[in-house]
This record gives structure tokens, C-alpha cells and sequence, in this order.
């Protein structure tokens, strides 16, 4: 395999602190930022809760132990008890904060970037990710650096607790709408693929625990050496699609290195999308719970199509988990997530969560009785076109981007996260980097084409106003 160099790359964001790792200080995740950023994020909560208790896991990334130790390290040091749940996943941590009355919790991991990235996930006294206005609070702790530690009477503990695994799957089977009877009454044989990290031990108990009896493991050693690019997309899982041929299996199942974005390979070994992910699991949840539905303003309109064909209301939030949280609370969702195979159900809690997403979706297809791709075929068929078009750093964004509204002004747009056009069925959504002069543009239509040619058209419009 040829040798791939990265560059080094430390970037500070309100959803936590990520990077690659090594180098020199403030250039990558490095010893030093780490104990800075926890330090940060330790005197907050603190702060903000008046707790001294933290929850820490890790996915099996190569260079999780050794942030691991320097985070433990780093609380004991500020009078914090720490609760390691060790290999661990995001939901799960999620999960063991309120129940462990915390003050919040840090997911070590940099979810579906490769091997040699690492990351802080931060997370309130709730369990979920911080907020906005939280995570600039902790980022002007860190570069004030006005931190004080516990003298030796009052260093913190450390209690490694490794029954999470457990509850979390107990609080799963627990769930009026998982039925485990039926799921195990349907004799699956399921394939998959959990990218040599922390799903290669969650999801295998999950199914063992649902009734499935048959599962071909394909990179289930959480040893951290990812065997192709982790994040579960198409053209990373021809391997799992082999495997469920050459298997004959009912399914794949493909998670992420933390286990919170989750997507099928149906029988056939054809994708299902891992924007129906939310769609299929929406529906489910749906037939048997009244209510509104939300996922982000890049997400497919099929989950607007099965949710109004429902009765319920379909809301659009902000890219970003945090804000798709928010706005489920506010307008009582049953159901949310993003369109990357995200499932939020708040029956359990608020956080995208590929277990119950497993549990659920196999419900569903369990009581359905027929093929996966019979299931997939039922749903609306939208196909989403991901482009971008680089600008001179100069160029005024904000101003591009009222121009292209102000020339779409008649039809139904939202500008709550960049710009999104709607057409009939079909949308666009610009939304602008934060971090180079680039704008995304996302398209959806009927087929790729007019996808494409809806991007193709809002690129010719931005080239027009660029003259």
C-alpha cells in the first residue's frame, strides 16, 4: 500500500477539538493541546454544574490509549472523579452521563476521518453535545489559561466501569417498538462491517441480543487499523457487499468508529443509502407513534414524504447534530437525524445512535416479512449531488449568496444555515466553509440527472454573478 502523507491539522470548534495527530504544539492533537482543551473543558463544567465527575470513552483508534491516559490524567488533576468506560461508543457515553448524574463526557474520537486523526467530543451535564455559545465559553477558558488544579488531597479518582456495554443494550431491548421475538423469530443471517473499531464488540452483542444467530464478522478486532477510508459510504464497502453475496445473507450492517452513523447493503449487495438509514427507521417509528419529524436542511425529502404521508410535520434544522437536537425538543419530534445514517429517537436519548438504529430497522423488517431492497423499493427515490465551486478569499460569500436568493425570492427558501432553494421536489442548499473560501452545494432531485443539472444550473447562476 503506498505511503500517504497528511498534513498536520489541529481545528477548535464548539462541537469539541480535533486533529491529527503529532507534530508541534498547537499544530496537531498533541500531548500538550490535549491537556490544555480538557483542562478548558474541565474548569466549565465544573462551572457549570458544580459536579466533579466526568465520563470518558474511547473508540479503538491506534492513539486512544494514549490520549486516554493524558485525559484521565488531565481531570484527575483538576479534583475530577472519572468514570473510563474504556472501548467505548459516542451513544453510550451519551448515555452513561445523566444516568451517572456527570457533569458531562468526552468521546475520544474523530468518528469517521482515517486513523491518523483524533478528537475531544464534548458533551453537557444532559449528555449531549454542547451548544454553541457553550463550546466558544470553553474555548475562551483555553486560550485565557487561567485554569487552577487540586492540591494532592483532592486529586480525583478513576472508577473503570465496564458494564455500559450491557445497559446499553438492555435499555435497547427495553423499548416498547424493538421487538426481539420477532427479530429472532425472522432467522437473519447478517453481515458486518465495523471498520476494526468499537463495533466490532458493541454491534456483535447487540445482534446476540436481538436473537440473531448468524453473523459473518468482516473487521470486527477494534485494534484501530481501519482497513479502507472509515467512513461508511458507498465505494468503502464493496467488501461487505461481497460478503453478503458470497454469504447469502439477508443483510449488511455498516457503522462508523464511534457507532453513531449507521447503513445497509441490501440482500442483492446493492447500497441501500445511508440517507434511507433515517427514512426507513422514521417510518417504522411512525406507523406506531404519532408525531413530527426533523433532520438537517442536506437531508433527503423522503423522510418530508413519509412523514406527512403519516399525518406528522416534517422541520428542517441546521447542519449540525446540535441544532437537529434543539429543534426536536422544540417541536416534540418522535423521530430526527441526519441523512449520513444518523438516527436520533428520544425514547431512548437525544444523540445519533447506530445500535437502536440496528434494533428498530430490524424490527421493521422483521414484522415487513420481505427482502431488504423489496423494503428500500417503497420508499420515494431521490438522489442528492455533492459539488462545490472554490472562490478568491476576498470574495465576499454573504453577499454571493443574498444575490442567489434575491434571484429565487419567489421560491420557498430557507436561510437559517446558508441557503436552501426548493423546486417543486427537488432543492439545492449552499452553505459556505468556515474554514476556506468554498461553497457546498448540495442538490437533490427525482434521478442523478436532474440533480446534477439543478447543481449545474446554481453554479452557472454564481459564475454569472461573479462576472
Amino acid at each position: 500500500m503506498p505511503q500517504i502523507f497528511y498534513t498536520l491539522t489541529l481545528i477548535k470548534s464548539i462541537s469539541g477539538i480535533r486533529g491529527t495527530i503529532g507534530g508541534s504544539a498547537g499544530e496537531g492533537l498533541t500531548p500538550v493541546d490535549i491537556v490544555k482543551f480538557v483542562s478548558a473543558y474541565g474548569t466549565w463544567a465544573i462551572n457549570k454544574t458544580g459536579r466533579k465527575k466526568i465520563i470518558l470513552g474511547r473508540d479503538a483508534r491506534i492513539s486512544g490509549n494514549m490520549v486516554n491516559s493524558l485525559v484521565v490524567g488531565t481531570l484527575q488533576g483538576l479534583g475530577i472523579d472519572v468514570v473510563d468506560l474504556g472501548l467505548s461508543t459516542t451513544p453510550t457515553v451519551e448515555i452513561a452521563v445523566p444516568l451517572e448524574r456527570a457533569a458531562g463526557g468526552i468521546i475520544l474520537t474523530a468518528s469517521h476521518n482515517p486513523k491518523q486523526w483524533n478528537a475531544l467530543k464534548l458533551l453537557n451535564a444532559d449528555g449531549e453535545f454542547i451548544s454553541d455559545a457553550e463550546g466558544k465559553e470553553v474555548l475562551v477558558i483555553a486560550e485565557k489559561g487561567d485554569l487552577k488544579y487540586a492540591d494532592v488531597n483532592d486529586l480525583g479518582k478513576v472508577n473503570n466501569e465496564e458494564n455500559y456495554l450491557q445497559k446499553h443494550i438492555d435499555l435497547i431491548l427495553a423499548l416498547p417498538l424493538v421487538d426481539a421475538e420477532a427479530i429472532a423469530n425472522a432467522d437473519f443471517k447478517i453481515a458486518i462491517d465495523c471498520v476494526n473499531s468499537t463495533g466490532g464488540i458493541f454491534v456483535p452483542a447487540l445482534l446476540k441480543a436481538l436473537g440473531v444467530k448468524t453473523v459473518f464478522e468482516l473487521y470486527c478486532e477494534p485494534d484501530g487499523n481501519f482497513p479502507h477510508n472509515p467512513e461508511p459510504l458507498p465505494e468503502n464497502l464493496t467488501e461487505l457487499s461481497k460478503v453478503v453475496l458470497s454469504k447469502r445473507a439477508d443483510l449488511g450492517i455498516a457503522v462508523d468508529p464511534d457507532v453513531d452513523r449507521l447503513c445497509f447493503v441490501c440482500e442483492d449487495g446493492n447500497m441501500f443509502g445511508e440517507e434511507y438509514t433515517l427514512v426507513t427507521v422514521a417510518d417504522y417509528v411512525l406507523q406506531h407513534t404519532k408525531g413530527n419529524t426533523v433532520s438537517n436542511l442536506s437531508s433527503t425529502r423522503a423522510l418530508r414524504d413519509v412523514t406527512e404521508k403519516a399525518g406528522g410535520v416534517y422541520y428542517a434544522a441546521a447542519v449540525g447534530e446540535v441544532n437537529v437536537v434543539n429543534k426536536m425538543k422544540e417541536v416534540n419530534a418522535v423521530i430526527g437525524g441526519e441523512g449520513n445514517g444518523g438516527v436520533i429517537y428520544p425514547d431512548l436519548h437525544y444523540g445519533r445512535d447506530a445500535l437502536v438504529g440496528i434494533a428498530l430497522f430490524l424490527t421493521h423488517l422483521a414484522k415487513y416479512g420481505k427482502s431488504v431492497s423489496h423494503l428500500r423499493s417503497t420508499y420515494p427515490g431521490y438522489f442528492i449531488s455533492k459539488n462545490k465551486i472554490t472562490l478568491t478569499p476576498e470574495m465576499d460569500i454573504d453577499r454571493l449568496l443574498l444575490k442567489i436568493e434575491e434571484k429565487y425570492k419567489k421560491h420557498p427558501h430557507s436561510t437559517i444555515d446558508g441557503l436552501k432553494i426548493e423546486f417543486d421536489k427537488e432543492w439545492v442548499h449552499l452553505r459556505r466553509s468556515n474554514t476556506e473560501p468554498i461553497i457546498r452545494i448540495y442538490s437533490e432531485g427525482t434521478s442523478e440527472t436532474v440533480a446534477n443539472n439543478l447543481a449545474n444550473k446554481i453554479i452557472a447562476d454564481i459564475k454569472e454573478i461573479l462576472k
